[in-house]
């Protein structure tokens, strides 16, 4: 059976109208597309900083925070855009960012991190890791909770939200109390079943876009021992960790290795849900919205993150019922 014919048929049309994408070729023209202009919500304001990120750099961060707060201290979500550690920006997921702060109630940092192959590894983690520490140590201004502080990302935002909880918890901190890593890009290697399965060049993100990504993103790394702060599948310890919801489509090339560190970090004692969405390609949610399958896929990590963020009020919702 063709790639075309496992995708799920409300997914298909707008499927077939993307170009595919060749790597590293076709990445000026890919990271050039212009992000879908996303409405202001009435509820959430936006604003933008430049703090330090790694290595002194200036960053920018954008921040969703509610209008309307009463003084009461705010959870907060560390967001970290998608793009194979090698395009995107945080103004593709305005939209996400203010569901996040009306459905959790919290306030979102959306980080800029720096991208491969101009800034390879360790750049896009250490600049992650500042902006953590930033969200943190301006927890008075931004009227947030550090003892609710989340850090959630897709695709490889989602392999740094994984990398980035390692790399606290073997630091010291930040705290963490929730990871969503959303189908994210974990493993270098390529060698799992579904990333030899994946092939199609229909598939938004296959084998070949993941091989040529991972390089650009390794630099001099890639013939050296990986970190598993580069590529999270190869830590050997995931003990001590926040927990965890993963989700990735059934025809998604990071499948395997997202069930593989999924089982992994259950065995480790880590607290983990995990969804897997048959007829799903990479992103899916992402690119085709309207789907209802990508409805419910959204709300399920945003109800997720939410529970994650306020587990006073699910107490609160066990003892009423």
């Amino acid at each position: 059976m063709d790639f075309m014919s496992r995708v799920a048929p409300e997914l298909r049309p707008l499927l077939s109208l993307f170009p595919p994408l060749a790597l590293p070729e076709g990445l000026e023209a890919a990271r050039s597309a212009p992000a879908f202009p996303i409405p202001p919500s009435e509820h959430v304001r936006n604003s933008s900083r430049i703090i330090e990120g790694g290595d002194a750099q200036e960053m920018l961060v954008k921040i969703y925070e509610p209008i309307k707060q009463d003084g009461t201290l705010l959870p907060a979500v560390l967001w970290i855009h998608g793009g194979g550690y090698i395009m995107g920006h945080p103004d593709s997921d305005d939209g996400l960012c203010q569901t996040f702060v009306e459905e959790a109630g919290c306030v979102v940092v959306s980080v800029d991190y720096r991208l491969a192959p101009e800034h390879p590894y360790p750049a896009p983690i250490e600049d992650c890791y500042a902006a953590l520490v930033w969200m943190t140590n301006s927890a008075e201004e931004l009227n947030i909770d550090v003892s609710r502080v989340a850090v959630a990302g897709m695709s490889a935002g989602g392999g740094l939200t994984a990398a980035l909880a390692l790399l606290a918890r073997d630091r010291g901190g930040p705290a963490i109390v929730f990871q969503m890593p959303l189908y994210p890009m974990i493993d270098d290697r390529n060698v799992t079943p579904s990333s030899l399965e994946i092939t199609d060049k229909h598939a938004i993100w296959n084998r070949g876009s993941n091989l040529a990504a991972w390089r650009m993103y390794l630099g001099e790394h890639a013939n050296g021992e990986i970190s598993p702060y580069a590529a999270p599948a190869r830590a050997k310890n995931l003990s001590g960790l926040p927990p965890a919801y993963s989700c990735v489509g059934q025809l998604d090339p990071f499948r395997s290795e997202i069930i593989e560190y999924s089982a992994r970090l259950a065995e480790a004692g880590v607290p983990v849900e995990f969804h897997i969405y048959p007829g799903g390609y990479h992103a899916f949610e992402f690119l085709n919205p309207d789907a209802e399958i990508s409805k419910r896929v959204q709300h399920e990590y945003i109800q997720a993150l939410a529970r994650a963020l306020n587990p006073q009020q699910e107490k609160t919702l066990i003892a009423a019922d």
